[in-house]
């Protein structure tokens, strides 16, 4: 099969879609322009699709690529046969072509090659054959390989030397790997003890531990994994050694009549103890922890996908907290935009607990600047931080309420580059705290600023491999940062960076030209831009919105290319330019979808593209986040000791992992819900059922203050 008749199997999607898909990503085309503007290429293959097509195109090329370099290096050796060729070709994963090419790979010195360099090899081979009467003995016939010149100086240490060639043999032979990692992994075990004495409370669970290799959930591997790499837990696989020695004796011994067949059967043991077992074992844990991390990063990235959508607050100037005890908790005033108005320092905690002087401060701060909403960070001091806004917000007469907002990442950001150019006078809490307001405001546009490995709603992130987890999230975060688009005039160089087509020195060089020459009044005035070409200006001008620009359309979503087809639309149903900038196209669609047919050939474009210029013409520059509820805004405070079982709260999803979710409810600790407790009806996996910022009713199913964890469930509510 060639490799997009693979793609096609696997994904479920027509050959002739997935030829043209591939054709547009081998021209250079971005997956988010491919996603939103070559709909009828692609039969509307969404991003998340898109992204798959995309890293298994990656890695079946790589596949085919080391197939060939194989194929090439066993050709050079002239041991190239028809059998080799046709395993070869019979190859799915890494793994087999590998095992392919190990008889034929340069080795380092090994037993073997040292009993080859004495001539052993065929006595070796005669070992194998397990005549059951030779012309004479098999000692007999090891004698004649003696020779003290070649340092063979016994029969013992022939028949050992040829028993080596025989054990690194079977080791090298591609079939019998094949059947000993199935067998493994279908019945062996992983074995986990605690190493030393001292018990640490972290890896309890897995102190004396076993379970099938075959139902090993991923999310334990990684935390097995985590603890042997700090030196609490010890891990071994038990592999089921008679079974596997029953299967390559069968295969290997002949002849028991013989009486060579003892000799083999001792390389057999020793093939495996020696040789196939570690290997094969670092082989397989190697291959649970590639699949672990990538349904981690799976998970990952779903959480960051919903996190980064997360509706922003739109026209409320905020306030953002940074609490701390010490050093006091920064204050930074942003507005809607996410302009810097003001900052402050007060010391409403202790040590110092300057309650009046930092109410009269704050007050102050909301008044001027008409603050309708609070922004407090989750880390330290924030209980009391808490405590006292809400109480402060009692004393006051202007509507005013309160989020928590989470920190993960905040201090990664503030001591950046990016917040030093943003903000070089602030120090790293002012930053912290203008960062922590801009969460409130528009999510998104603040989080692409930090590594979203930072941002706090993954699991074992450190533990996966950096590149592939840094693959999947940056694609994310360009996913989103598309699919929502971009005011060219306001957007930092960090969130133009994830634009389509634009990179980070393009994003700047962006920031430079508005910075020098005033805002964008089209969307043309891009090619301006040094080093922005026509090639990228395709790809990212229509994810850009001009707003005010002279263009009409360069306020939508409406790319470019398809202006002429736009503007033709309007004029056919009697509808002005004017109509889009003020709103009143609301009943376009309805109209549109009756002539749906004729329309895309008068205008000679498809019924997807059609649909959505229509959708961008009624909305123009709809933020597709605005068809979410809005982050909920407190005025009051409870405590961790106010929870009492049975007590019923809605709450916020936060994280979501692979054994339950976390759930913010109003009480400063996250409650967790586990997996058995989400639903009434049987889910394998939390994500089913939840994604990060959903809110759901909770029921407090238990409270440990000693501990500070809340039991949640959702079931039956």
């Amino acid at each position: 099969m060639t490799i997009n008749e693979i793609l096609s199997a696997e994904l479920s999607l027509p050959l002739k879609r997935v030829e043209s898909t591939v054709a547009l990503i081998d021209e250079g085309n971005t997956v988010p322009f491919i996603a939103r503007y070559r709909k009828e290429v692609t039969g509307s293959m969404n991003d998340e699709v898109l992204r798959t097509l995309f890293d298994r195109l990656n890695y079946l090329r790589g596949l085919e690529k080391r197939r060939e370099e194989v194929r090439s290096a066993i050709e050079a050796q002239g041991k190239l046969t028809p059998a080799i060729v046709e395993a070869l070709e019979k190859a799915v994963i890494l793994t087999e072509i590998e095992d392919i090419y190990r008889p034929y790979k340069q080795k380092r010195k090994t037993r073997a090659s040292v009993a080859r360099e004495k001539g052993l090899e065929d006595l070796a081979s005669a070992l194998l054959l397990q005549e059951s009467s030779p012309e004479m003995a098999i000692e007999e016939y090891a004698a004649s390989f003696v020779d003290e010149e070649k340092g063979v100086l016994s029969i013992e240490e022939a028949i050992g030397g040829a028993c080596d060639i025989l054990a690194e043999d079977i080791s090298d032979d591609a079939s019998y790997r094949k059947e000993i990692r199935a067998l493994t992994v279908d019945f062996g075990l992983i074995n986990v003890k605690k190493t030393g004495e001292e018990a640490d409370s972290t890896y309890a669970m897995y102190h004396d531990f076993a379970e099938k290799l075959s139902t090993l959930p991923g999310h334990r591997l990684l935390a097995i994994n985590r603890g042997e790499k700090e030196g609490k837990l010890k891990v071994a696989i038990d592999a089921p050694s008679d079974a596997i020695l029953n299967y390559l004796f069968s295969e290997i011994v002949e002849n028991n009549g013989s009486k060579a067949s003892k000799y083999v059967a001792r390389a057999v043991v020793d093939s495996y103890d020696r040789l196939i077992a570690p290997s094969v074992e670092r082989e397989i844990r190697s291959d649970l922890f590639d699949r672990a991390s990538e349904g981690a990063i799976r998970l990952f990235a779903e959480n960051l996908r919903n996190l980064l959508l997360t509706p922003p607050l739109a026209g409320k100037t905020v306030l953002g907290l940074d609490p701390g005890y010490r050093t006091g908790c920064k204050l930074a005033v942003v507005d809607k935009t996410g302009k810097v108005l003001d900052t402050a320092v007060i010391y409403p905690t202790k040590p110092f607990e300057r309650i009046d002087e930092a109410k009269k401060i704050v007050k102050t701060l909301i008044r001027s600047h008409r603050v309708t909403a609070i922004a407090i960070g989750n880390g330290t001091a924030s209980k009391e931080s808490e405590i006292f806004v809400a109480g402060l917000l009692k004393e006051i007469p202007e509507e005013v309420g309160y989020a928590m907002v989470s920190e993960a990442g905040a201090s990664v950001y503030s001591a950046s580059e990016t917040a030093r150019e943003e903000f070089p006078d602030f120090d790293v809490t002012q930053r912290s705290a203008v960062s922590i307001a801009r969460r409130l405001i528009d999510p998104l546009a603040e989080l692409v600023k930090i590594d979203p490995k930072s941002i706090g709603v993954g699991q074992y992130q450190h533990d996966m491999k950096p590149a592939r987890l840094d693959e999947s999230l940056t694609g994310v975060v360009e996913d989103c940062v598309n699919s929502v688009g971009v005011d060219l005039n306001t957007a930092s160089h960090s969130l133009l960076s994830y634009v389509a087509g634009l990179n980070a020195t393009t994003a700047k060089n962006i920031v430079k030209y508005r910075d020098e020459n005033g805002v964008f009044r089209s969307r043309k005035e891009l090619l301006k831009v040094p080093r922005l070409g026509e090639k990228a200006f395709t790809q990212c001008a229509g994810f850009l919105r001009v707003s005010g620009a002279d263009e009409v359309l360069d306020c939508t979503g409406v790319h470019p290319e398809s202006y002429g087809a736009a503007k033709a639309l309007l004029k056919k149903y009697g509808c002005k330019e004017s109509d889009v900038r003020e709103g009143k196209l609301s009943g376009l669609g309805a109209r549109v979808e009756k002539d749906i047919e004729s329309l895309c050939v008068e205008l000679n474009i498809g019924e997807p593209t059609l649909r959505d210029m229509v959708s961008e013409l009624e909305k123009p520059g709809r933020d597709p986040r605005s068809d979410l509820p809005p982050a909920e805004l407190r005025s009051d405070v409870m405590d961790i000791r106010d929870l009492k079982e049975g007590m019923v709260f809605t709450g916020k999803v936060r994280n979501v992992i692979d054994f339950g979710a976390f759930v913010d409810i109003g009480v400063h600790q996250d409650g967790l819900v586990h997996v058995s407790e989400i639903s009434d009806t049987f889910i394998r996996h939390p994500s089913e059922a939840l994604s990060v910022g959903d809110t759901v009713k909770v029921r407090i199913k238990g409270v440990d203050v000693a501990k500070n964890r809340i039991s949640l469930s959702m079931k039956g509510i």
